[in-house]
């Protein structure tokens, strides 16, 4: 089983723990889909798209099983760097890189390293792309902007 397979295998675990069906239902398609548009973010970038959908799965999963933002994005990163020791799906430099992008993903203002940058774009495209009729928040419109110039 690939590294990614396996890691979502460990992720579905976890959010069908989630009993509300609504936000069950959310959590499955953000993380799904930040990994996604993480992937095509990598190839076109010349990153590693196995690292990036790996960090996009995890990279609300605290959120989604506390059921807190509150500082989400750090606190995500500690239970990614926990999982992937857990299942040993990384070497210590890997499992940095995915634990740097998840730490950085909310810091949508501020610039990052390719990797960091590369899964706030894919996240700022699930949210903005999900629902066309929502505008587009205020931290994330320039760089939403950036993608369609990049991307369309």
């Amino acid at each position: 089983m690939s590294r990614l397979k396996e890691l979502r295998t460990y992720v579905d675990k976890e959010i069908n723990q989630i009993t509300d069906i609504d936000k069950r239902t959310s959590a499955i398609a953000h993380l799904y889909g930040v990994s996604l548009a993480a992937t095509m973010i990598a190839k076109k970038r010349k990153l590693d798209p196995e690292l990036l959908s790996m960090a996009a799965m995890l990279h609300d999963l605290h959120a989604y099983k506390t059921g807190s933002y509150e500082d989400h994005a750090h606190k995500g990163a500690e239970l990614a760097r926990e999982i992937l020791k857990e299942l040993k799906l990384t070497n210590e430099a890997e499992t940095e890189i995915i634990y740097s992008a998840i730490y950085h993903h909310d810091d949508k203002l501020v610039i990052d390293s390719p990797t960091d940058e590369a899964l706030k774009d894919a996240d700022v495209i699930d949210h903005c792309m999900k629902d066309l009729s929502k505008s587009v928040k205020d931290k994330e419109r320039e760089r939403f902007e950036k993608l369609c110039e990049e991307f369309m």
